[in-house]
């Protein structure tokens, strides 16, 4: 019994929770997005294949890991909460090639991840069209007081977008560090990108700064997520 507490208490140490328009949601240190009464899992900006388009429009070439590091954390992340329902919130792939060139042996982890579970995949602007992979392809989904797409906008309520990768700076101990972060005000919640290769837009940056309001905090990813008020 003593050693079943410890492990429930060392899983939930990688986890925050908070209510989001009535929704208790949990945000994991990976970067996806958990409902747990939903029992639906979100995760935002996968950009598979980014290596491989880098090297295609620019012969900029990356070491081709991206693709494996990225679903060994979803797959993680879907070990971690069971979801029924899984939401990629949109540029799942990072363009319409990339997506339909990933090595057959990153589709078939694909398929066998969706296997069991109701997928959608949210259209984003790297790729705004279906591709060869089941599940449902919709511009938006809504389900209860929430509301999901790729790109926020100005006045939804209940709104779960990514897009904009936003990560957060804060000073910890004299050192300054810098993570992939969820930003959540009363109106709209930003998921961090949980790409490989994706970098982030600071939480401080003109864009996010206007988009979210004055009382806005951020959730830092990593070992241990924690809220903080949204570094402007």
């Amino acid at each position: 019994m003593i050693a079943k507490r410890i492990a429930i208490t060392e899983q939930s140490m990688n986890i925050h929770p908070f209510t989001f328009c009535g929704a208790q949601l949990h945000a994991l240190g990976s970067g996806a997005l958990f409902w747990p009464n939903a029992r639906l899992l979100v995760v935002s900006d996968l950009h598979l294949g980014k290596a491989e388009r880098m090297a295609r429009r620019s012969r900029q070439l990356l070491p081709p890991y991206e693709v494996t590091d990225t679903l060994t954390r979803l797959e993680d992340a879907l070990n971690q909460t069971n979801p029924a329902t899984v939401i990629c919130l949109g540029d799942s792939f990072d363009d319409l090639t990339a997506g339909r060139d990933l090595p057959q042996e990153a589709r078939l982890w694909i398929t066998r991840l969706m296997a069991g579970r109701t997928w959608i995949w949210i259209e984003g602007n790297h790729d705004p069209g279906p591709l060869e992979f089941g599940g449902t392809h919709l511009a938006q989904f809504t389900q209860g007081p929430l509301t999901f797409r790729h790109i926020a906008t100005e006045h939804t309520q209940g709104e779960v977008s990514g897009h904009y990768h936003p990560k957060a700076s804060i000073n910890l101990r004299g050192r300054q560090i810098s993570r992939p972060s969820f930003l959540v005000d009363g109106r709209k919640l930003i998921l961090p990108a949980f790409g490989t290769y994706t970098g982030g837009l600071s939480s401080s940056s003109d864009a996010l700064s206007t988009l979210m309001d004055k009382d806005a905090y951020a959730i830092l990813t990593g070992p241990a997520p924690c809220a903080v008020p949204m570094p402007r």
